[in-house]
């Protein structure tokens, strides 16, 4: 057990650097592309975006192996493109959007998907099917300087040698600069800040000792074993 004076902020490592990236919250953009809000029940009109957030201790970066957490049998993968933060303010325009951009990873959004069912039934929220420990394993981050503006690339989501997820960055309904621009009018942003941007159709579960893989084009792969 930690002494309260020895806690360190989670973060994340950063391509070719020694430095590491501090991560300060975690926000989520829910079913921002269409395919997979077809699959979930809903329509995927141009509708806002709606958010949701995990602690920043639910950011795990994975050395081959992440938790399989407890008190589920219905465990999801949701393979995302997850945005970095330089900087942040509140009601930002378009370019200065895409100025608060670091870099970009490689992250997987995983939702304890009966109790999310079960807390969306009795019009509860849903904080413990999101939030869990290691709920968002990522991959190191890669600096927009080394990767320019992210509009597309393939993004695909394997399990035990199996494609699970496959779509394209130019398929969300919201692109980056406009989901930081919304999400500045609800929170003044700050530097730290993670985005998870949505996940196309194909969402399934896992199971202990399955082999995941999720892989954007131009960003490091991230792969992992449930445990």
């Amino acid at each position: 057990m930690k002494n309260l004076f020895d806690l360190t902020l989670p973060s994340i490592p950063i391509v070719d650097s020694d430095t590491r990236f501090p991560v300060n919250r975690v926000f989520c953009v829910g079913r921002n592309y269409a395919d997979h809000a077809r699959e979930m029940g809903a329509d995927p009109s141009r509708e806002a975006p709606f958010f949701f957030s995990k602690p920043a201790c639910a950011v795990w970066t994975p050395d081959g192996e992440v938790p399989y957490p407890p008190r589920t049998q219905d465990l999801h993968h949701e393979g995302e493109l997850v945005v970095a933060l330089r900087q942040g303010g509140s009601r930002l325009s378009l370019p200065q959007a895409q100025a608060a951009v670091y870099g970009y990873a490689v992250g997987v959004d995983f939702t304890r998907r009966d109790l999310q069912a079960e807390a969306k039934s009795k019009g509860r929220p849903w904080d413990v099917a999101k939030g869990f420990d290691a709920s968002g394993p990522v991959s190191p981050i890669t600096p927009v300087s080394d990767t320019g503006w992210l509009e597309k690339g393939a993004i695909r989501l394997s399990v035990n040698g199996q494609l699970r997820q496959q779509g394209d960055l130019a398929d969300m309904i919201w692109k980056v600069d406009e989901i930081i621009v919304e999400l500045s009018t609800l929170f003044t942003l700050q530097p730290g800040d993670l985005i998870f941007t949505g996940t196309p159709a194909g969402v399934s579960a896992v199971l202990p000792g399955d082999q995941v893989e999720v892989t954007i084009d131009g960003l490091p792969e991230l792969s992992f074993r449930m445990v």
